[in-house]
């Protein structure tokens, strides 16, 4: 099997554990061969950052052997915040008839993945570890088990996610009919016949690409795990979690919006009575 050849950098910042590759500047010399640590870029979730962040390798000067296997943790820090720190667990060996070091991650902590929103665990709810579980079997390629384990959160979790849904139409247009369905909707068990329910449509602030994102979600979580293979399921787990997310932005966006729009219209009546 033919593998691929990157950076050691390119490897840390966007290859998932389990996936090995030849790296091409995975050591130097300095009285012996040295792990190289390259300065990356990763996600830091601190409240002083939280966005994307150099990280600094406090592992430096760590010694390998090119004549057997080596296995070596790898700890990285914010270069930013210097709170939040990555782990790497590593092994690797020279192929000395191709002169290449084969890498391969045993895991990460954190999790390798972009990061959850919080607006997203807002709609998550109590199902954090069971969204997890979900996310991890989506990273390691494992397509039914990620797809059940985002149906059974959402469905869970529906309750959440209209009361939600309805907190903000409320805010921003609470004459609007599709409220009553809502509030009806949630009694139903399933969210796939939940969403069925409601006849109107949601406004136009919380549409994805001009499609309502609660018809989106209830046309995926709708089909059949048997019904596909697992890359089939593993492409539909990733578009329920990218589709969950963005929902979540939505809704937060548009409270936002609604506020600075209300202070605004505030702001300029009390100058027109002043």
């Amino acid at each position: 099997m033919c593998m691929d050849e990157m950076t050691f950098k390119e490897y840390l910042e966007i290859i998932p554990p389990g996936k090995k590759v030849y790296i091409s500047d995975f050591h130097h010399y300095d009285n012996g061969i040295r792990l190289n640590s390259p300065t990356i870029q990763l996600y830091c979730p601190s409240k002083e950052c939280e966005g994307i962040r150099f990280y600094t390798s406090s592992s430096n000067n760590v010694l390998i052997d090119n004549e057997r296997y080596n296995h070596n943790y790898l700890h990285y820090v914010c270069r930013n915040c210097r709170k939040e720190v990555k782990t790497y667990a590593l092994r690797s060996f020279y192929n000395s008839e191709l002169k290449k070091w084969e890498v391969m991650k045993y895991g990460e902590v954190p999790a390798f993945g972009p990061p959850t929103p919080a607006r997203a665990y807002n709609l998550i709810g109590g199902e954090r570890e069971l969204f997890l579980l979900g996310r991890r079997n989506e990273i390691q390629g494992m397509g039914i088990g990620a797809f059940v384990y985002y149906r059974r959160v959402i469905e869970s979790q529906k309750t959440r996610i209209f009361d939600e849904v309805i907190r903000v139409i409320s805010k921003i247009s609470p004459a609007d009919s599709v409220i009553k369905e809502l509030e009806e909707a949630k009694k139903e068990t399933q969210f796939t016949k939940a969403v069925e329910s409601i006849k109107h449509a949601l406004p136009q602030a919380l549409y994805i690409n001009g499609f309502n994102p609660l018809t989106l979600l209830h046309s995926a979580l709708s089909e059949g795990v048997h019904n596909h293979t697992d890359n089939e399921c593993l492409e539909l787990a990733s578009d329920v979690r990218t589709v969950l997310f963005e929902f979540a932005e939505r809704l937060g966006q548009a409270l936002k919006e609604e506020a600075e729009l209300n202070n605004a219209v505030n702001r300029l009546a009390k100058k027109k009575s002043s």
